[in-house]
């Protein structure tokens, strides 16, 4: 491997005994025939390939993903990237091998993957194998503690792949802000000089439908504009409807999404991840009363997710390689969705008379994150930017039933 960011390292710090006990409990990810400059990743960590790689070792159990995109004969332009989750288990040992053809790593026969996986044992792959960066799996905890296999196969597309080469008709068809337009561009000129295979269309990841807005013929005009105003009863019917009521599903979901966006370089999982930060970032009671140890949870998610994709934008650029789309300057501008949505979710948690002391922890913390990375005025209650195309802008409903 070209570059591992530090793993070896890593692995040259433990003792002998201790890295062969993590080569017996870790998973191996035996990866055949990938050539030479393709860009590679697993979680956080991600490098060019080079010419020994067969693969990683001492991986954890648990969800990963994977993602990679192959590159022309002088590495300077890639295909858009494909990338999967995958849960592994203790000694477990996963093969995938590369299809020339296509450009993309295949499944073998079973047979082929029971012989593979015995050589893998005998440990005749081993120097072939880069370790995986210990050093980096914090980082990934922080970013998958809700994810689970269930959640995964919830979730995933048929096939398991997620790649924007397969999100052509579906983006023309998104409701996109300035922004998002702009993100659209960088996928679709900018990252991608390389022209991948020639794919069909295929279904994308199975998000969960979250409406923008509450209706109901049922409820007067003032009624429909609170509920719009504060999403708290949205997101219980959504919790009933789609979670069985449980927190963590959802909390799944977003990490899912914004894994899919931030490394698998997906935009429909940039608008899901969107479309659930948005749902959240709208309720006032929810946080203050109903649903407070989901808030913490909540902001201490999308507080790292934050940190994550920003602390990448800053290590590109001291030219670490990265993967990352938040190099947009778009992300720091007002606005952004982001904007207004922090910006009147804090005025509900800092100005509430009684508030849980985690959950004001976090938000502070979340908001000095925002305020130094993007360089926000977040106490500035002069300034209302509300973006009329904005399909997560508060609902507001005239007394005769009509919105505006």
């Amino acid at each position: 491997m070209a570059s591992r960011g530090g793993g070896a390292g890593a692995a040259a710090r433990m003792d002998p005994e201790a890295a062969a006990e993590l080569v017996r409990k870790g998973a191996t990810l035996l990866f055949l025939d990938v050539p030479q400059r393709t860009l590679f990743g697993i979680d956080s960590q991600m490098f060019a390939v080079g010419p020994k790689f067969k693969g990683i070792k001492m991986v954890p159990p648990g969800p990963h993903f994977v993602y990679y995109c192959s590159s022309s004969r002088h590495g300077n332009e890639f295909a858009p990237t494909v990338g999967f989750f995958l849960t592994t288990h203790t000694s477990e040992v996963i093969v995938r091998k590369w299809d020339a053809q296509e450009e993309r790593l295949i499944k073998l026969s079973e047979e082929e993957e029971i012989r593979y996986s015995e050589a893998v044992r005998r440990f005749e792959f081993d120097d072939q194998l880069g370790p995986y960066n210990l050093d980096s799996y914090g980082d990934w905890k922080q970013l998958s503690n809700y994810l689970s296999q269930s959640i995964i196969e919830r979730l995933e597309p048929i096939g398991g792949e997620i790649t924007i080469a397969w999100e052509s008709s579906w983006m023309d068809k998104a409701p996109q802000s300035d922004m998002e337009r702009r993100l659209v561009e960088q996928l679709r000129e900018s990252k991608f000089a390389k022209k991948s295979p020639v794919q069909s269309e295929r279904r994308g990841c199975y998000y969960t439908s979250i409406p923008a807005s509450v209706k109901h013929k049922d409820i007067s005009g003032g009624d429909l504009t609170a509920l719009n105003l504060d999403k708290t009863g949205l997101l219980e019917s959504i919790l009933a409807k789609n979670y069985e009521g449980q927190e963590e599903l959802l909390l799944g979901e977003l990490q899912f999404a914004f894994i899919a966006f931030m490394m698998g370089q997906s935009l429909e999982a940039f608008m899901q991840w969107k479309t659930l930060v948005s749902l959240l970032l709208s309720c006032s009671e929810a946080p203050l009363h109903t649903r407070t140890n989901m808030f913490v949870k909540f902001i201490r998610t999308f507080y790292y997710q934050l940190k994550h994709g920003f602390q990448h934008t800053q290590d590109s650029k001291s030219g670490d390689m990265t993967n990352s789309l938040f190099l947009d300057e778009a992300w720091f501008s007002r606005d952004i969705f982001l904007y207004r949505l922090s910006k009147d979710f804090f005025t509900v948690i800092l100005e509430a008379p009684v508030v849980d002391g985690d959950l004001l922890s976090w938000a502070r913390k979340l908001k000095t994150l925002l305020e130094t990375t993007f360089g926000w005025d977040l106490e500035d209650n002069a300034v209302n930017l509300i973006d009329e195309d904005d399909e997560f802008a508060p609902v507001v409903v005239d007394m005769d039933g009509s919105e505006q």
